[in-house]
């Protein structure tokens, strides 16, 4: 993949610093931020740990020095990107380093994970969470889409509702990473959710497929109103990412300026017609472009 080798090229720029990293102590393991838990039983300890810092960033991990090297030219390709999207946010000190935990694999991660069960990466503040995909062709979108809640909640300082947190975290985690430069709204067919998008199986029929179960409603996805999430989870960052790819890109940008204001300002309902416009309106717009978006992508 041409993102994995740029970022490879990439790691000679980074300011590393690497020491050993001590097991925590039992009363260590019980706060949250604390990188290395000890899970219940069947836990994975890990052989060697190390401490990354990077301009923006310290990683914690238990992968080898080359593949965190990696994940960290990712996620410094991020805040570049994202500081740039976002022109009008304050000056972050470098300072200041944004907190990450890199486990070496999926297995330790689940061993360690304290949040939801099908959680393959979480943001607990302030820290990131995410193992290396080494099985994957992009090993490093799980934490890229963490670092993107980090930068709403801790750089951005933006309202965290939903739709819009996971949105954002969606855009920006499956976007494509060429020549060390992650580029907003491109799309990595090899990050999560897109590889789930050819699974909609839409019919045309917007009524049909929600009475389906197909699509959930964006006044019930805005609102905070659908379905459990815990049952549908791919359905959800699907639109999720889906909406907020559309409000950015859809008609040359139509809803660009009013979404960045939303961001700002908060994304209820209310404010989502107030702003955007009419939900059932935008809902027929976004879901032929969802479909335009489902059919682009090869089988």
């Amino acid at each position: 993949m041409k993102g994995h080798l740029a970022l490879a090229v990439a790691l000679g720029t980074l300011t590393t610093a690497y020491a050993c990293w001590h097991w925590m102590t039992p009363a260590e393991r019980t706060d949250p931020s604390a990188a290395f838990a000890s899970a219940a039983s069947g836990s994975v300890r890990a052989q060697s740990a190390t401490t990354l810092r990077t301009r923006h960033y310290i990683i914690r991990s238990t992968a080898t020095p080359s593949q965190t090297a990696l994940v960290a030219a990712a996620v410094e390709s991020l805040h570049d990107a994202y500081i740039a999207f976002f022109p009008d946010l304050p000056v972050v000190s470098q300072d200041t380093k944004l907190k990450m935990v890199l486990y070496r694999d999926q297995r330790e991660f689940k061993a360690n994970n304290r949040s939801r069960p099908w959680a393959e990466a979480y943001y607990r503040t302030p820290t990131c969470y995410a193992y290396y995909a080494d099985d994957q062709p992009n090993p490093y979108h799980w934490m890229v889409h963490e670092a993107t809640h980090q930068l709403n909640r801790e750089v951005a300082g933006f309202k965290r509702t939903q739709w819009m947190d996971e949105g954002l975290a969606s855009y920006f985690g499956a976007s494509r990473i060429e020549h060390g430069q992650l580029l907003p709204g491109t799309i990595d067919t090899n990050a999560y959710p897109i590889w789930w998008l050819t699974s909609l199986a839409l019919s045309g029929d917007l009524e049909d497929d929600i009475a389906k179960g197909r699509i959930i409603p964006l006044r019930e996805l805005v609102s905070g109103t659908g379905p459990d999430i815990g049952q549908h989870v791919n359905l959800y960052y699907i639109q999720f990412w889906s909406l907020s790819h559309f409000l950015f890109h859809y008609n040359d940008g139509q809803y660009a300026a009013g979404y960045r204001k939303l961001i700002a300002e908060g994304g209820s309902l209310e404010d989502f017609e107030t702003t955007i416009g009419p939900i059932d309106r935008i809902q027929r717009q976004w879901y032929a472009y969802l479909r335009e978006k489902v059919s682009s992508i090869p089988p």
